[in-house]
């Protein structure tokens, strides 16, 4: 599996934390791209079917305007029915063979990794990327993990073959550079979206700073 080139922000979208903010997950995924967000995950996992495939109906839209991609957490059904460019999936989710089964060729299949040995369980299967975190400590998703500083991402992309390192966890706009230097292609950003209040320009800013940053992981 040949590793998915990703923009260095990894927008995640997800419903209660926008909720929490007063937003929809279209109205927020409409200030990630506007801000300069290409690479968008709409994370939902405790609503129904029917109120999903809408939602990200309407993001694969938007998206489309910007040349821009969606990604589904865990729901490859979803993903597949609405035309999403993938699914992210997690250890105990849908293992990614069986999520290439269900979705169209060439689609992004990135997988939660959380210790060394996930690592190593992780690399022979069909993905396009690999996320490791925690990074630092955060109170967004409880993964029963203790975060995992930065020595596992710069691990984790020395690794060959060559895989996309996805950093997460805890990711702020001042601590991302630190990742992108130690390897990370990308990083997944989640509440840090709503610090300064403004989403659109959070992305902004972060789509600024991480565009003047070295990335360890484009090396051939």
């Amino acid at each position: 599996m040949i590793r998915t080139r990703l923009p260095r922000l990894y927008a995640v979208v997800d419903a209660a934390v926008a909720a929490h903010h007063g937003w929809t997950p279209p109205d927020l995924a409409a200030a990630c791209f506007d801000g300069g967000a290409r690479l968008v995950q709409l994370r939902a996992p405790h609503v129904t079917t029917a109120q999903l495939e809408q939602w990200c109906d309407a993001l694969v839209v938007r998206a489309a305007g910007y040349e821009a991609a969606v990604i589904v957490n865990d729901r490859a059904d979803v993903a597949r029915a609405c035309g999403a460019a993938g699914v992210h999936v997690g250890q105990d989710d849908l293992p990614p063979r069986a999520v290439r089964a269900i979705l169209a060729p060439g689609a992004m299949v990135g997988l939660s990794t959380h210790t060394a040995t996930q690592l190593d369980e992780a690399w022979p299967q069909p993905v396009s990327y690999v996320a490791v975190g925690p990074v630092y400590d955060t109170r967004t998703k409880a993964t029963g993990y203790a975060p995992i500083g930065t020595p596992l991402v710069s691990a984790a992309a020395a690794r060959r073959p060559a895989r996309s390192v996805v950093a997460i966890g805890g990711i702020t706009l001042d601590r991302a550079p630190e990742l992108i230097a130690s390897g990370a292609a990308a990083v997944a950003v989640i509440s840090d979206l709503f610090r300064e209040g403004s989403p659109e320009e959070r992305v902004r800013a972060y789509v600024d700073q991480l565009g003047a940053c070295s990335v360890g992981s484009d090396s051939p």
